[in-house]
């Protein structure tokens, strides 16, 4: 018997005449899509899977399928003879292509065996002298497989040992998907042992024992990653080595290889090298040391793996990074990258090399950590972080805690070694797009979102190129844009009476939920904004990268501006800025940016438009018709007709039209300036340390109490009432307190959980229902909508489809918000911007 080791990505070649059983042999080991087979493929294109006039197209299409397969990351089987070196060097140059390794397996069967096989094979048509000529090829060229590429050969001589055969797959040495830390990642050592002792202590590691025979104990099965350097220009290459080594060794850490480290382990296994940029003061170091130690640390780099993808592949690290092309994938290409980084072959004034900016262009799901180029402090760029702080040259040596996201340092005792260049000059890098630019291929075709609130989410492409519409008009910089707010649904409707909603039907959704304490809070009949306030242009520059634009903006629910050509902004913003420093919010919330969510009031103030050509038409026709028909029946009724029931049904749709004009009318006054604005704040969604939007609403409410009694001339308060659905006196009392608010100028009320976002019985609850009053309902549903059989016909009205729509923007709203207070790039939290956007293009009833 005799095992196979494959990898678990690769391109396996089975190579071997025909009739020598590779086939039998897929079929055994392989599953059925991961074998491409060349007969498959010549029948795929001449119906005739013995057509040799179609194997060119045949192997075309075998190519094509195997590149789309390798570029997906799957394991791909070639079936095919391959017994000539031309065959096998297409193959070999697709495997360097996707950085994957390629495997042999030889079918070296007598050929008396696939002689007879062939001739009981009524579809193989060929005779003896093909089985001879492939036999001379495969013998001429197969003792240098490996020097053609291959990684592996296994070769099997009989049929009987196919047959006992066994494959297993392995999965690659940078494979630890299943290893999720706590990690704490550091950057470039370079022979600083004193500060790296100094960093291990100050992260809870017990560092005990002597310089030679160092004790490390970690902290609560944490463990730490070395990014590589640990050697070259500090005092004390040995010492770090021997310290890190210990810690491989027992298992409290993980190490990849630097440039450095493996110059160095190249130097002392002979090989020539140059002896610059410190190697020569870590050699001079080492001679102070036993030949057996020296054998040992190149020994442990040349056992070093040039990267980890950890954690279900959220984390890479690799000494100089990684792009996503190169993740999980085999070849010296991603070792010299991981090593060296991409550089352009230029160097700068300083001649050091000129690298590519790939952190600039990064769009990869995983995080990237890394060190190689020295940076004054690290920072975050779309999900890459360098932590080389440079310590040897007197700045700080730096850690990440992961999956915490938290920076250590410790400070550098002293120069160790002057830079070429300094740490306050970023590294020489070739132009690249502005990474906190919106580019539109991150927002484009079908996308899968996964919030970590509910479940994924499938944004269809259509709907992108819809909500790319939307945004191209935007007014407002993209940059400001950190959250939509979503849809919200109303109740079902009242099975009976002369209502369409009430509040026992959202008291009972919650009530089979198992959500029994509610908040029931006025519904102000504005528009929506969302407001961005920074302390400071600085602090808009930081953040959220805008600059020149103010400290601030108020946009729309589709991201508009809200106000252009006139200071009316400015002013609200600077009062809002005045009321947070006057209620000491600001302070007590330790943060110099805050988002809200509020309605901004008179409806009229921004819906202008909507009322002169649709609401004030409507009515004023309405009103126009019925009067002149009202006029009509009279005179008709004064000659003696019977048009009693006519006469009563145009008064009553006169009523109805009268009470439209009233309704909207309610909502509207004028403004003249600021002064007559006002904001409805109802959510705080975010600050600097935490995304807030999920906070029981006692807290918000508390929040927006606090602003509206520091500027009650620009906030207006929202009423609420409290609701126990084990207590009936609760229930009765916001029901009659929302007919009290909805017979005078609130449009209804919201209806929500009192603790927030809460999981129900049948998943996520509805975060909230919207109960709209009866006559609000008129601007809706239309004047006459509550005559009996339109009524009837609007209780079939169904809210499922806009209750999971409810869900899913809320979920992606909450991400984008999540993602952006943890300081992930502009294109994650757009990703979900856009698709709370493209959602609303979701075919759903727009009055619900």
């Amino acid at each position: 018997m005799s095992i196979v080791r494959i990898p678990q990505l690769a391109l396996v070649a089975l190579i071997g005449l025909s009739g020598a059983g590779k086939s039998s042999f897929a079929r055994k080991h392989f599953l059925a899509t991961e074998v491409i087979s060349s007969d498959t493929c010549r029948g795929f294109v001449s119906d005739d899977e013995n057509d040799q006039s179609a194997t060119a197209d045949a192997f075309d299409v075998l190519y094509f399928i195997a590149a789309k397969r390798l570029a997906a990351g799957r394991l791909t089987v070639i079936d095919a003879t391959n017994v000539r070196v031309e065959d096998r060097k297409r193959l070999l140059a697709l495997a360097a292509e996707y950085h994957v390794l390629c495997t042999a397996i030889v079918f070296d069967l007598p050929e008396r065996v696939c002689q007879e096989r062939n001739v009981a094979r009524p579809d193989r048509n060929f005779g003896p002298h093909v089985i001879r000529s492939q036999l001379q090829n495969l013998h001429r060229s197969m003792r240098g497989l490996a020097r053609e590429g291959f990684r592996s050969v296994t070769t099997f001589d009989s049929v009987e040992a196919v047959d006992a055969a066994i494959v297993e797959r392995e999965r690659l040495w940078n494979e630890r998907r299943d290893d999720h830390g706590p990690f704490d990642l550091i950057g470039n050592v370079h022979g600083c042992r004193d500060e790296l002792v100094a960093l291990l202590t100050r992260l809870g590691y017990s560092v005990g024992g002597t310089r030679e025979t160092p004790d490390v104990i970690a902290p609560d099965r944490r463990r730490a990653i070395f990014l590589g350097d640990l050697v070259d220009r500090g005092p004390d290459s040995p010492g770090v080595l021997r310290l890190v080594m210990h810690m491989v060794s027992n298992g409290t850490a993980l190490c990849v290889p630097g440039n450095h480290d493996v110059k160095l382990m190249r130097k002392l296994r002979g090989k020539d090298v140059r002896v610059s940029h410190g190697l020569a003061e870590t050699l001079q170091q080492l001679e102070r040391e036993t030949d057996s130690f020296r054998k040992d640390i190149g020994d442990f780099i040349y056992s070093l793996v040039s990267y980890y993808v950890l954690d279900d592949g959220r984390l890479v690290v690799a000494h100089a990074g990684l792009k996503q092309s190169l993740q999980g994938r085999s070849s010296g290409a991603v070792r010299d990258f991981a090593l060296y980084g991409e550089t352009t072959g230029e160097t700068d004034e300083y001649g050091l090399p000129e690298r590519f900016d790939w952190a600039r262009e990064y769009r990869g799901p995983a995080m990237v950590v890394y060190g190689h180029t020295p940076v004054d402090e690290p920072k975050w760029v779309n999900r890459t972080l360098c932590l080389d702080t440079g310590c040897v040259f007197g700045g700080k040596l730096t850690a990440l805690r992961y999956p915490e996201r938290e920076l250590v340092s410790v400070d550098a005792q002293r120069m160790h070694y002057e830079p070429m260049r300094p740490l306050h000059e970023a590294p020489a890098k070739t132009a690249t797009r502005d990474g906190s630019v919106l580019d539109i291929g991150d927002v484009l075709g079908k996308r899968i979102i996964e919030p970590r609130l509910g479940r994924s989410i499938t944004i269809r492409e259509e709907n992108a190129h819809a909500a790319l519409e939307v945004m191209s008009r935007f007014a407002v910089d993209p940059r400001w844009i950190i959250y939509l707010p979503p849809t919200m649904s109303p109740p079902e409707s009242a099975p009976n009476g002369p209502l369409l909603e009430r509040p026992e039907e959202a008291f009972d959704y919650y009530r089979k939920e198992g959500v029994t304490r509610l908040v029931c809070e006025e519904k102000h009949m504005g528009s929506r904004a969302i407001v961005i306030l920074c302390r400071s242009e600085e602090v808009a520059a930081r953040r959220f990268g805008v600059t020149g634009q103010g400290i601030a903006v108020i946009y729309t629910r589709t991201g508009r501006r809200f106000f252009s050509g006139d200071d009316t902004e400015k002013i609200l913003l600077r009062r809002f800025d005045q009321a947070m420093e006057d209620a000491g919010l600001w302070r007590e919330l330790n943060t110099d940016w805050i988002a809200f969510d509020a309605e901004l009031l008179p409806w009229s103030a921004k819906a202008e438009e909507l009322l002169r050509k649709q609401y004030a038409p409507t009515g004023t026709a309405a009103l126009a018709a019925l009067s002149a028909g009202g006029e009509w029946l009279s005179q008709a009724a004064s000659r003696g007709l019977d048009v009693d029931a006519m006469a009563a049904r145009t008064s009553s749709r006169m009523t109805a039209a009268s009470k439209y004009v009233d309704e909207y009318r309610k909502y509207c006054w004028s403004v003249a300036s600021a002064d007559d604005l006002r904001l409805a704040p109802f959510h705080v969604l975010a600050h600097e340390h935490a995304v807030t939007l999920t906070q029981p609403h006692g807290w918000h409410l508390g929040i927006i109490d606090r602003l509206c009694h520091a500027a009650p001339g620009l906030f207006r308060a929202t009423q609420r009432r409290h609701v126990d659905l084990n207590d009936a006196q609760t229930e009765s009392e916001a029901r009659a307190w929302w007919t009290s608010i909805t017979s005078a100028t609130s449009e209804g009320m919201v209806v929500k959980p009192e603790e927030g976002f809460v999981e129900g019985r049948r998943g996520f609850a509805q975060p909230a229902i919207k109960c709209r009053g009866g006559e609000y309902l008129r601007l809706i549903y239309g004047p006459t909508y509550t005559e009996p059989d339109n009524l009837e016909r609007l209780r079939q009205r169904g809210v499922g489809t806009k209750r999971v729509l409810a869900l899913r923007e809320f979920a992606l709203g909450f991400e984008a918000l999540s993602r952006f207070v943890e300081r992930e790039p502009l294109y994650r939290v757009h990703e979900c911007v856009f698709g709370v956007l493209a959602m609303e293009s979701e075919p759903v009833d727009p009055r619900l």
